[in-house]
């Protein structure tokens, strides 16, 4: 088990946390973070650019001149794409961008990631994110008390809304719920900062017999 230390909104130490190797000290496979965020990007894109093709515009079908004796180029329309106003020749369409990694290779990459940010030191969990008001100036003066860098992920429960009302207006932090956590916002920020209860929840998700567990549901639903 790995274990680590335990902080109040003062970082003063309050205690131990013992956390599963499998999701806190796993081997870091970066080569994994690159499939992952790769499909998390290409999920995100809208796939809307379009454009006209030759049969799309409007134009005359006659053919412009005759075929020979012109010393011209031989044309049968208007809509060419070599003319203005014509079609785009294979023009882009509107399409679905979005694919998924196998399950086992997206936990893989989780675990690795929240692996890094502690072996790096850069993880920290405390006993209970509790703001006494909504109020982002007070956020930042605990994140500065916590001695966080400049960009922070704070993950705790979804019903702490003081928290994720406070902490919204900032741009160089985020707040997500244990189950919204993913490789790409865990990338992109340079300290992760969990509560006790988020951990625990994380470590549910990602342990190995969370997985078998899910697994075998989805086989006796597809039965």
């Amino acid at each position: 088990m790995a274990t680590v230390d335990v902080y109040n909104l003062k970082r003063e130490k309050v205690g131990t946390i013992d956390l599963a190797d499998e999701v806190f000290a796993a081997e870091v496979k970066e080569h994994l973070f690159y499939e992952v965020v790769k499909a998390q990007l290409a999920s995100a894109r809208q796939g809307t650019a379009a454009a006209k093709n030759r049969s799309a515009v409007s134009g005359s079908t006659k053919k412009l001149y005759k075929q020979k004796g012109t010393g011209r180029a031989r044309h049968g329309s208007i809509r060419a794409p070599v003319f203005v106003g014509g079609g785009q020749a294979h023009p882009p369409r509107p399409r679905d961008w979005s694919y998924r990694p196998p399950r086992q290779v997206r936990v893989s990459a989780l675990r690795a990631a929240l692996s890094k940010f502690n072996k790096e030191g850069r993880l920290v969990v405390v006993d209970a994110f509790e703001l006494s008001e909504v109020k982002t100036k007070g956020l930042l003066k605990v994140l500065g008390a916590l001695k966080t860098q400049r960009h922070t992920l704070v993950v705790d429960g979804a019903d702490n809304e003081k928290l994720r009302l406070s902490i919204r207006n900032c741009q160089d932090h985020q707040f997500l719920p244990p189950e919204g956590v993913n490789v790409y916002d865990l990338l992109r920020h340079d300290t992760l900062v969990l509560s006790k209860d988020a951990a625990k929840a994380l470590e549910s998700r990602l342990t190995e017999k969370a997985a078998k567990a899910e697994s075998g549901v989805k086989k006796a639903g597809a039965k």
